[in-house]
């Protein structure tokens, strides 16, 4: 396994690949790698000849007062995990790589970033489309795997792919969950004992709107008021947002029916946690 942090280094490998007609799965990370980034590792490895791992805090997704200068890195960590994947390359490019000081380009996309977590995170879908676009430019991948843990951010991807005729394939990975039903996330690090114990109203909420949808419920005013009541039985669940939205335009939708994506936005503590279900 190779470990590049210049785009050069990268378009090289790259380059090479493709004229000895490999087939190149991509999975883009922020790094300090769990089991969730590790499923899409082992579906890129599945599915393709060779795999891209990039291991990049991207700044430009952060807010002022987000939590970019402590996001959790370790490299040594992350290189052994990826190689007993079987990833082939990692990217681990400086912020300065990214965005030399001439940088002057962006990728805005509307409507679907103005719901969910738009509507509290200004300019953050700026950078991932941004950083996404310059990725897979890099790394010109045949296929892209993405959690579906970020619905969201998911279908944003899938969206620019489609309209700026992107030649990748996008695929979204179930969402891999702790023992007891918490989400993977690298900023679960930052739960106390506590604060952990207390997060797990987050998946609990989501095990209860989707049963509530298997008894039948298809009114989305009824059952953002039972998640919201769930919710609030934990004191240290801020809520940031629980919404009923079609699964690909990430509009609010009044009734629930097949491609409804269900998502929360919830403080615990100083963390922020998303979760989801959708309506297959």
């Amino acid at each position: 396994m190779q470990i590049a942090s210049t785009i050069k280094d990268v378009k090289d490998v790259v380059k090479k690949w493709k004229e000895e007609g490999y087939t190149i799965g991509f999975v883009p990370t922020m790094g300090f790698l769990h089991e969730g980034h590790g499923s899409l590792i082992t579906a890129a490895r599945e599915a393709n000849e060779k795999v891209i791992v990039s291991i990049f805090v991207n700044p430009m997704q952060f807010g002022p007062n987000e939590d970019f200068d402590s996001y959790p890195h370790d490299l040594d960590r992350d290189s052994k995990i990826c190689e007993n994947l079987g990833a082939d390359l990692i990217f681990h490019p400086t912020p300065e790589e990214m965005y030399p000081e001439a940088f002057f380009t962006y990728v805005d996309m509307s409507v679907l970033t103005e719901e969910l977590c738009g509507l509290n995170r200004e300019g953050h879908f700026r950078g991932v489309c941004t950083v996404v676009n310059k990725l897979f430019n890099i790394t010109q991948p045949d296929r892209a795997y993405f959690g579906e843990k970020d619905a969201q951010q998911l279908a944003i991807i899938k969206q620019m792919v489609k309209d700026l005729c992107m030649n990748v394939e996008v695929i979204g990975c179930p969402t891999v969950r702790e023992e007891d039903g918490l989400a993977k996330s690298s900023r679960n690090t930052y739960l106390s004992p506590e604060d952990r114990e207390a997060a797990l109203i987050v998946s609990n909420t989501i095990s209860f709107g989707a049963n509530l949808v298997k008894e039948g419920e298809t009114d989305a005013e009824k059952l953002i008021a039972a998640m919201k009541a769930h919710l609030k039985t934990e004191p240290k669940a801020e809520i940031e947002y629980v919404k009923v939205v079609d699964g690909e335009t990430l509009q609010p939708t009044s009734t629930i029916q097949t491609q409804t994506l269900v998502a929360v936005a919830v403080h615990i503590g100083k963390t922020r946690l998303i979760d989801n279900f959708s309506v297959r």
